[in-house]
């Protein structure tokens, strides 16, 4: 087989492929750092021409042109699997942005059981000279979502990774039916999440109960990036990697020796992760590194492989937890935040693992801009139109800068005590005067 010859003819103008939209049709917008832009440009210029498309696609990096387009959602209903800030403005701003619940681990198997793809498009690196276009950044869903659909067109952008993995990380150009050659433009960053005082307290209470050997699941922001910031000052070592979302902190961890992957159970020595989005630092570290292993997230979030790896220490972060133990990581209330994720499977896989541990930690208060007042983060009772994303059954360790309670094995009465003990002082007797009321607290309860 000639490559070259095949490639070039399936090579067309980005103009040529937005041509390809029809009204009605569902188009694929692949995820992250690898949502088309050269593709999405053309389609912002032909929305005029058509009456509505449906894309899917979640955690943006940047506001998408067919956005910026089509401002109200006339045109373009946007379904995000998990959102990014340019997914949760629409989705708040009620501008054609719509959630699709989920949990994580399960999206590949939606694209091939039950979702229509008209048309997926997918950022890629250069083709490799056996015929391949890397997924880059991401495994993920992107296999399924190409199997799917009945175009498959490809972006390329020589400034993508090329990371490698254990499967369904690459696809064939004989079944790729166009290619589009960019401008190259600058993988879109997420920036490295910065943390403060709070977020290093709940860190240090995190940190001492990870062994040698341990592997390691973080969540994005802050905390999670603090818990990394001091393992990577710490004196751990052999740790190993074992995470839905590649942030930042295994960067650092990695470079300041604390990460080999010489412990795991499974994929020793590689660090196994479904998707990447951080800084340039870290695509730089993947590109071409023989630790990293992007693998689809029906493998990375599967709660029987996570469950597999011993010493499973899984860190990610809420919105609210109330005085059941009811966790809420995607809204507060009737305002979307992220999504579902991966964090149920985690939650259930590190408590299974031999030696697994799994936190949820948060801030006890935050400050409300509207109101001007500091507010408990730690509620009476999730707020209505709140999601649960962690069911109580399911909820091991809640961290707050004021301690930590394992809530396995534990009453509601116990669970009503431990986790006030974690909530600012300040609101704590607010907060059994509601246990009592729900009928959560007993006399002899520690006030």
């Amino acid at each position: 087989m000639d490559l070259q010859k095949l490639y070039k003819e399936k090579l067309i103008s980005a103009e040529k492929a937005a041509e390809l939209v029809k009204d009605g049709m569902w188009l694929d917008y692949a995820w992250a750092g690898q949502t088309p832009v050269a593709f999405d440009k053309a389609l912002s210029e032909r929305l005029d021409e058509l009456n509505e498309v449906n894309v899917r696609g979640g955690v943006l990096l940047w506001e998408p042109e067919i956005f910026k387009k089509d401002p109200n959602g006339d045109k373009v209903i946007w379904n995000s699997w998990h959102s990014g800030g340019a997914d949760r403005k629409r989705i708040n701003a009620n501008h054609g942005g719509f959630y699709v619940p989920l949990r994580y681990s399960e999206l590949p198997r939606y694209y091939r059981e039950n979702c229509t793809v008209d048309i997926a498009i997918i950022t890629t690196p250069p083709m490799n000279k056996h015929g391949y276009f890397n997924f880059g950044l991401n495994a993920s869903h992107l296999y399924a979502a190409l199997e799917t659909a009945k175009t498959v067109i490809v972006e390329v952008n020589e400034n993508m990774p090329t990371v490698y993995g254990g499967q369904e990380f690459e696809v064939s150009i004989e079944d790729v039916d166009y290619i589009i050659e960019g401008d190259n433009p600058e993988i879109g960053q997420l920036p490295s999440g910065s943390y403060g005082e709070v977020d290093e307290k709940v860190a240090e209470l995190i940190v001492e109960e990870i062994p040698n050997g341990a592997c390691l699941q973080l969540g994005i922001g802050g905390m999670p990036n603090a818990v990394g910031s001091l393992i990577a000052n710490s004196d751990l070592k052999d740790l190993g990697v074992h995470t839905e979302m590649y942030v930042d902190a295994f960067v650092d961890m990695t470079r300041n020796g604390k990460i080999t992957g010489a412990k795991k159970n499974i994929d020793r020595f590689r660090q196994t992760y479904a998707f990447a989005a951080g800084t340039k630092k870290m695509y730089d570290f993947l590109d071409e590194n023989g630790q990293a292993m992007a693998a689809p997230v029906s493998y990375t979030n599967d709660a029987s492989v996570i469950a597999s790896i011993d010493n499973f220490m899984s860190i990610n972060n809420a919105v609210n937890i109330d005085l059941f133990g009811q966790v809420s990581s995607e809204s507060s209330g009737f305002k979307h935040i992220s999504g579902a994720g991966g964090q149920l499977d985690f939650v259930l896989g590190a408590y299974k693992s031999k030696g697994g541990k799994s936190f949820i930690c948060l801030s006890s208060k935050y400050h409300n801009k509207k109101t001007g007042k500091d507010e408990s983060r730690i509620i009476p009772a999730l707020f209505e139109g709140s999601a649960v994303t962690a069911a109580r059954p399911n909820t091991q360790y809640i961290v707050t800068e004021y301690g930590k309670f394992n809530c396995k094995g534990r009453s509601t009465w116990e669970r009503a005590e431990g986790i006030i003990n974690l909530a600012a002082p300040e609101f704590r007797e607010e907060l059994i005067q509601a246990a009592e009321k729900n009928n959560v607290w007993r006399r002899s309860n520690k006030r």
